[in-house]
């Protein structure tokens, strides 16, 4: 149930329209739905503008369809992450209309709780160092566009050759908030936030040697950027950062 539905609800109570025993029947699974494995938030959408999100590894099929029935069945948007082809033959059959972005291991349906219309000019733009980093930056890409924002991508700029981002000014200048996704030594996110005066939410990837040690080693650089205006989330965590480029956004 979204904002204008639950005022309007309590407006009916309130007229008379609908008695107290039938607000109560609609409200019953609110603010969440135990399903025993599973407590599923129906208020987060009021709340943090956007529903719940199943995070599909560790759960079984079965727990991750069942969690998808009870979203779509409050006609909530839906979206989970890493999940793949057995997870989306699963889902649809409960959400029809659902969709699968394979790179980005992401499935949508739409609902309460998304935007039909972007949000203006305000562009998020998904800067990726290398292709080996395009999974995590498609899941940025996909969440973001999820959540009703304009998405511009700028891939395999990384440092190695410099060149390539800097014949891309235009593009990084004309962003609202830029989303850096790098693995190896994940030095691209200072040189952004030296180049911008926008916020840069780097996002460091698992990509690269030994000694980068699954994504370590991008983290720990980012996170000591002496470029100021760079945030940084966690290993791999492309969801993470659509999802605060988008609250960015709708400031």
């Amino acid at each position: 149930m979204n904002p204008k539905a639950l005022k309007k609800l309590l407006e009916q109570v309130k007229t008379g329209k609908i008695s107290p025993v039938e607000a109560y029947s609609k409200l019953k699974s609110l603010p969440f739905e135990d399903l025993g494995f599973a407590k599923v938030d129906h208020h987060r959408h009021i709340r943090k503008g956007f529903p719940e999100v199943i995070y599909c590894p560790g759960k079984t099929i079965e727990q991750i369809v069942k969690i998808a029935r009870h979203i779509a069945a409050n006609k909530h948007a839906l979206l989970a992450t890493r999940a793949d082809e057995k997870a989306f033959s699963a889902i649809k059959k409960v959400a029809k209309d659902a969709k699968y972005n394979k790179v980005a291991r992401i499935i949508t349906s739409k609902g309460l709780g998304t935007r039909d219309k972007g949000l203006g000019d305000k562009t998020v733009l998904i800067v990726s160092a290398g292709t080996a980093d395009i999974p995590v930056a498609e899941e940025a890409a996909a969440t973001a566009e999820f959540l009703g924002n304009k998405v511009e991508k700028l891939y395999d700029v990384g440092v190695a050759g410099l060149h390539r981002l800097l014949n891309n000014f235009k593009a990084l200048n004309k962003a609202n908030v830029i989303i850096v996704v790098a693995g190896m030594e994940g030095a691209l996110a200072s040189v952004v936030g030296g180049l911008v005066d926008k916020p840069v939410i780097a996002v460091p990837t698992s990509v690269g040697y030994g000694a980068s040690f699954k994504g370590l080693s991008a983290l720990l650089t980012m996170m000591n950027s002496c470029a100021p205006g760079v945030a940084v989330v966690n290993i791999d965590n492309g969801f993470g950062a659509g999802c605060m480029a988008s609250i960015i956004n709708n400031l």
